[in-house]
């Protein structure tokens, strides 16, 4: 007998849902949903300007754009090789030339990584041995402190006070010894703006000679130094064979989206960073990184009128930040502005940034989430001019109307 198919439907059945403690590797417990993600979604919310993360909210340049569109339209879709297409690399290495004056092999000391995030996170895992001492200056950017954790570091802070956020240079010195592994220095420097002046930069290449210690050093920001020549300090006397230079394309280009970073060092230090990156992303995007390496090509009025266009939107921020009521501490490059909030009542940076977005409608984001210890960051908050003018001056404008103190 044919088996008898009823046609009534069932009744739908309930699941039990078990909650179950949230799992993460120990490496990863002190962790959290990262600030900007936390501070990003609640504009979105409350309909905020977002003067919070730092990507533009203008695209970037169309001779860039056209050139990855170019290489998608001849067939390059496919795995790139490991450390990148030759192209880029040799267009990081003129590029490197140009800046700092030394000539480094694209073929063996230029690494391609996805954005400089994963040349952090390649440098950090390729270089470091569990427990070695690496100096981070806070406040820092925060997947420095992550990645340093998944490679097991152990992570001594040298921290940066306002308003100028000047190295202490007998902190440093108290700090560093033959236990040290690396140093990890960013200038310009995210999120305070400073940049590290030749002496600071002298010093701490010296004490690392002395102690036969690495240099990591992110340099993202260095189109965007707006008060001074930026420094690569991989171009001091006895530095380039100890230190890691990493950058990007996506802050200078206005193509955070496209993901394109690398790392440029001697052969001893791209080897590990190799085999780090191998295993993280194996391979970055292909025909981004030819709009990549025609970007790198593009002459110095391109960067020229970059300066420009930012000193003016820093303008804007700078002077309506004031009128509002902060206090406005130096910011020597990048696109970021740090603040003192305190004058407003509120009892820290979270409580301060929180009524901000829902009452204010303007997002910026706290700054004790780039400390080990978050109090020492509770009165500053980082504001980013990189945003169109309209929305720098509606921004300043809610502020001037909406701040109580």
């Amino acid at each position: 007998m044919a088996p008898v198919i009823s046609t009534t439907p069932e009744e739908p059945t309930t699941k039990n849902v078990v909650q179950h403690p949230v799992q993460v590797a120990k490496r990863l417990e002190k962790l959290k949903t990262t600030i900007f993600t936390k501070m990003s979604m609640l504009a979105i919310k409350h309909g905020a300007r977002n003067l919070g993360q730092g990507f533009p909210n203008f695209d970037g340049p169309e001779f860039v754009k056209d050139a990855a569109i170019q290489a998608i339209k001849e067939g390059e879709n496919q795995y790139a090789r490991g450390c990148g297409v030759p192209d880029l690399n040799s267009a990081v290495a003129a590029r490197f030339k140009k800046d700092s004056g030394l000539v480094v092999d694209p073929e063996n000391e230029v690494t391609i990584t996805t954005g400089c995030t994963e040349a952090i996170a390649a440098t950090m895992l390729g270089l470091i041995n569990p427990g070695d001492e690496v100096i981070l200056f806070a406040p820092f950017y925060d997947s420095y402190e992550a990645t340093l954790y998944m490679a097991g570091a152990d992570i001594k802070i040298i921290t940066l006070r306002p308003p100028n956020f000047s190295v202490p240079i007998d902190d440093l010195k108290s700090i560093i010894s033959k236990n040290t592994r690396a140093i990890l220095v960013n200038t310009p420097h995210n999120p305070t703006g400073k940049m590290f002046s030749r002496m600071e930069l002298g010093t701490i290449a010296s004490l690392c000679i002395e102690n036969d210690v690495l240099v990591f050093s992110d340099e993202v920001y260095d189109k965007l130094a707006f008060e001074e020549d930026h420094i690569s300090i991989a171009s001091l006397p006895g530095m380039y064979e100890r230190t890691v230079t990493l950058n990007s394309l996506g802050k200078t280009f206005s193509l955070t989206g496209w993901k394109i970073g690398w790392t440029i060092a001697p052969p001893h230090l791209t080897w590990g960073i190799r085999q780090a990156h191998s295993y993280l992303t194996f391979a970055t995007s292909t025909p981004m990184q030819f709009g990549a390496a025609e970007a790198l090509r593009t002459s110095d009025t391109y960067y020229e009128e970059l300066k420009k266009d930012y000193l003016h939107k820093k303008g804007i921020l700078v002077e309506g930040l004031k009128a509002a009521g902060f206090v406005v501490h130096p910011s020597a490059g990048t696109y970021f502005v740090m603040v003192d909030h305190t004058s407003f009542g509120f009892e820290n940076d979270v409580a301060f940034c929180e009524h901000l977005i829902k009452e204010v409608g303007v997002a910026a984001i706290p700054t004790s989430a780039f400390y080990l210890n978050p109090e020492d960051g509770k009165n500053l908050v980082r504001f980013t001019f990189c945003k169109d003018e309209d929305t720098l001056r509606e921004a300043v404008e809610r502020m001037k109307a909406k701040l109580k103190k």
